[in-house]
């Protein structure tokens, strides 16, 4: 990453009030960027962006929903940024069951909304689009998928992801030939502190460990592609200044996910946070059937990254379980989160050089 291409670059993140879009403001910022941000309020209980109080840091917030275009493009024509990361969506599979229609409104209609005002945009140039790694057909088997696989989603979340790719590719043909760059970018599981969102494996360990109460865990043989939020987010930053730079062609998706030999169970991960913390609490498995499928393993082929754009992985599990116990950790000492959050980033990119 070059600090010097990030300097005063206008860039707006939809989604910015979220996990990872709270982390991509926070970073950008450190690069010099002007950062405009455009999302529904932070959510009323525990959140990153009210936490590090986001809101005095960056350059404008804009409250609003993506589903209402009229509002949309007003705003992003005043702005005028430069490049777009769009990661507001509804990001949860289990939700996606209870909430079908809000699912697919948002994560389809609203980025057609977004890439039909991007496309009228004159100043801007990239934009990219966050999916997830759940757009593969999936067939339950030990696969680790590449963005030339063959795609598909058995539930509302990965089919709503699988429509947005589809749709990326069709405004990609139509309307960015030139011009513009867009892309959609495909990551593993994502930890991190900060991240308070329902039935996600670590968020649930925090709230329990915080009440005291047993936590109970589901699916404790699935295999997941873990990855601290800093992995995912170098590669979505260095892969915009790539395609902006026009210094690699011919990217339209592109998978960020651990080493091979870093997929681990459910049980991997809870094994090394117990061994991290001095307080044990219960484990118990939740043998209540769910009526949710949820598929046994999922990995995916991280190589284009390398090849492409000179991305790879750099914090293993244990780094990453490290990391995000430790701003737990600090949240509850009631530190200053936002300084604490640089803190990581900057020691992140001392390791990259």
């Amino acid at each position: 990453m070059k600090k010097k291409f990030w300097y005063n670059k206008k860039v707006l993140i939809t989604g910015h009030t979220g996990f990872k879009g709270t982390w991509l403001s926070i970073w950008l910022k450190i690069l010099g960027a002007k950062v405009y941000g455009i999302s529904l309020p932070p959510a009323k209980n525990r959140n990153i962006f009210s936490i590090v109080k986001l809101h005095s840091k960056i350059d404008e917030n804009i409250y609003l929903d993506i589903n209402n275009k009229k509002k949309l493009e007003i705003n992003i024509g005043k702005l005028k940024p430069q490049i777009i990361f769009h990661l507001a969506a509804q990001p949860l599979v289990i939700e996606s069951f209870n909430n079908p229609l809000d699912t697919i409104k948002t994560n389809i209609l609203g980025t057609a909304n977004l890439l039909e005002v991007g496309r009228k945009i004159n100043t801007l140039k990239t934009i990219m689009v966050v999916t997830t790694d759940k757009v593969y057909s999936n067939l339950n088997k030990k696969n680790f998928f590449k963005e030339s696989d063959k795609l598909g989603g058995d539930d509302i979340y990965s089919f709503s992801k699988v429509s947005v790719e589809m749709l990326v590719n069709s405004y990609r043909k139509l309307y960015f030939k030139n011009d513009k760059q867009i892309f959609t970018l495909r990551a593993g599981n994502v930890i991190g502190g900060g991240d308070w969102s329902e039935n996600r494996l670590i968020p649930d360990y925090i709230k329990t460990y915080e009440k005291k109460k047993p936590f109970l865990i589901r699916n404790p043989n699935h295999v997941r592609p873990w990855q601290h939020v800093m992995d995912c987010l170098y590669g979505y930053i260095l892969s915009v200044e790539k395609l902006y730079l026009k210094k690699t062609k011919s990217l339209n998706a592109i998978n960020f996910g651990p080493k091979s030999n870093n997929l681990s169970t459910v049980n991997d991960v809870i094994n090394i946070i117990l061994n991290k913390n001095e307080k044990k609490i219960k484990i118990n498995l939740n043998k209540k059937k769910s009526q949710f499928f949820e598929k046994s393993f999922l990995g995916i082929n991280s190589s284009l990254a390398k090849k492409k754009i000179g991305w790879s992985p750099i914090l293993n599990l244990n780094d990453s379980i490290d990391l995000t116990i430790n701003w737990y950790k600090n949240f509850f000492e009631r530190k200053e989160m936002y300084e604490f959050t640089c803190q990581q980033i900057r020691n992140y990119i001392t390791r990259l050089k």
